[in-house]
């Protein structure tokens, strides 16, 4: 019974951990951009993770309707973070997280990817349609050109 009990506590315990990990995982920011969020993403890379992130962001645009671009930053993503990553579910998962937001009518931005991580997908041969910048900045420069604006009319 003892052990039963002590069995219980830790699987509860890997719950709520896992739950803490799953919230702090891809925390969503409203940018100093109208209609625009950011998404940094840092860390381990599996197919389950990109799922949630879609889902996450897919929630969170549900009931933020004025949302119009997501981007989501991959700058703390290094190549050992998707060592055990097979490309072609890495760009299938990315081409899924980009359609699924093009459908609710929000534009995907994607910035930070590591140069080794292009050179591998590029190498395997894998085509992916995404809109991509270097950096959060460039993307959100970007964002204010098309809209005719500043940071200075913004604030």
């Amino acid at each position: 019974m003892h052990n039963e009990l002590n069995l219980q506590e830790l699987k509860d315990k890997v719950k709520y951990y896992e739950n803490i990990i799953n919230q702090m995982s891809a925390p969503i920011i409203a940018s100093i951009v109208p209609q625009t969020i950011m998404i940094p993403i840092a860390g381990y890379m599996f197919k389950e993770r990109l799922k949630m992130i879609q889902e996450k962001t897919l929630k969170y645009a549900e009931s933020h309707r004025d949302i119009e671009h997501a981007v989501f930053d991959f700058t703390g993503v290094t190549v050992e973070d998707v060592v055990s990553f097979d490309y072609d579910d890495l760009a299938c998962e990315l081409s899924h997280l980009n359609n699924s937001l093009k459908l609710m009518g929000i534009r995907s931005i994607y910035v930070g990817f590591n140069p080794r991580i292009v050179r591998e997908i590029v190498h395997a041969g894998i085509h992916v349609e995404l809109e991509t910048y270097v950096n959060f900045r460039m993307a959100l420069q970007r964002l204010l050109k098309e809209n005719n604006q500043s940071l200075h009319t913004l604030a």
